[in-house]
């Protein structure tokens, strides 16, 4: 089972206390925070279950309030990971220059958490009124150097109506290289809801394809290969000027996904760069593995190669909850939780099944009972 992102959850306290927060995080009198010794160790086993890992991705609680998160990313590196993401709110981004000074030097791709535009979705979603804030971490990013992912979570009958916007809204900043669209898992803190009346990918990918017909089609959006087809769509895209030219329009993505998933002998340029763009641990940048394989075989057009660094991407991403987790899908899960004593746990398993309540029982010394 092989793990294209794996996630380490450095903390569980943070400066938000949301009302949907599959992490449970923010509120607990007894959280934890993990030491360096701890961090070492799971990257270590990390590496050690993967060889060479592709991503890993800091998270928590809100990561970026623990004093050691510059040094866990630059362990990270130090190891050879050839992505690290930090998944944050963007609050003490936007606060702290100094902060800001050390990310710019280590420079770790920013996954960002922004579910819309209204006040009316932050704080039905967050609890506060975060827009200007997210602004300026946004424009922080931009002066730093950084580049973005926004990472939406999307709920039936709340922002839905906002996805459009988003993705607007993302091409115009020019820190932002790709937008991650979630439809929000209902585990840890939730809002109430009709277990039969939830948003899924699909529907995802036709609200975009409705509230922006100039740049999208559902059939620009492909299924991973590297995981369950219903986890994790994703669709390339060329900017061009103020909108998009999805990569489907230029080349038969289909034809190139066969080289992944149904070939067993494969010039290891030609895997290498595939990998890289059509799997879960894909990141702006990693379509120009493909894009500059010049030995691949592969004849992209001309303009791809041209215009690399155009490129943006939007990811359509499906967690399980207890109501719809499915065995046969996490035994094809590239997402892992990585945990102290070295286990690679599927993302999906380790919120629904009692794994986080466990850990966190562990960590903090104090019973957690599950939501």
């Amino acid at each position: 089972q092989h793990s294209c992102l794996g996630i380490i959850e450095v903390n569980s306290g943070c400066n938000l206390d949301c009302p949907i927060c599959f992490a449970d995080s923010g509120h607990q009198p007894d959280g934890f925070a993990l030491t360096v010794a701890q961090v070492g160790r799971m990257l270590d086993a990390f590496v050690a279950a993967e060889g060479e890992p592709e991503v890993v991705q800091f998270s928590g609680g809100e990561p970026t309030i623990h004093p050691d998160i510059v040094t866990f990313i630059e362990m990270a590196k130090a190891r050879g990971i050839k992505a690290v993401m930090l998944n944050t709110n963007g609050i003490r981004i936007a606060r702290d220059d100094a902060f800001v000074a050390e990310l710019a030097r280590v420079r770790p791709h920013i996954y960002l958490q922004f579910d819309g535009l209204d006040e009316r979705t932050h704080r039905a979603i967050r609890g506060r009124d975060l827009r200007e804030v997210k602004q300026r971490a946004l424009d922080r990013c931009a002066e730093a150097g950084l580049t973005v992912t926004l990472v939406a979570a999307i709920e039936k009958d709340l922002n839905e109506r906002e996805v459009g916007d988003i993705v607007r809204f993302a091409v115009r900043h020019p820190a932002v290289m790709s937008v991650a669209f979630q439809p929000v898992t209902h585990s840890g803190r939730h809002l109430a809801f009709d277990p039969l009346q939830r948003l899924t990918n699909a529907d995802v990918m036709k609200l975009l394809a409705e509230q922006v017909p100039e740049w999208f089609r559902v059939s620009d959006f492909v299924p991973v290969p590297c995981c369950f087809p219903t986890c994790r769509s994703m669709c390339y895209a060329i900017v061009d000027g103020d909108g998009l030219l999805a990569l489907t329009r230029l080349v038969d993505v289909d034809q190139y996904l066969d080289y992944v998933s149904n070939r067993l002998l494969l010039a290891p340029a030609v895997r290498t760069a595939l990998e890289r763009m059509l799997s879960a641990s894909a990141l702006p940048g990693a379509e120009r593995a493909l894009v500059l394989c010049e030995d691949c075989g592969i004849d992209l057009p001309k303009v791809l190669r041209d215009v690399w660094s155009h490129f943006f991407m939007v990811v359509v991403q499906d967690f399980q909850d207890a109501y719809t987790l499915n065995v046969r899908q996490l035994m094809k899960c590239c997402v892992a939780e990585i945990v102290p004593d070295g286990r690679l746990i599927p993302f999906c398993a380790y919120n629904s099944v009692g794994y986080r309540e466990q850990v966190r029982a562990r960590l903090s010394g104090v019973p957690v009972a599950p939501i």
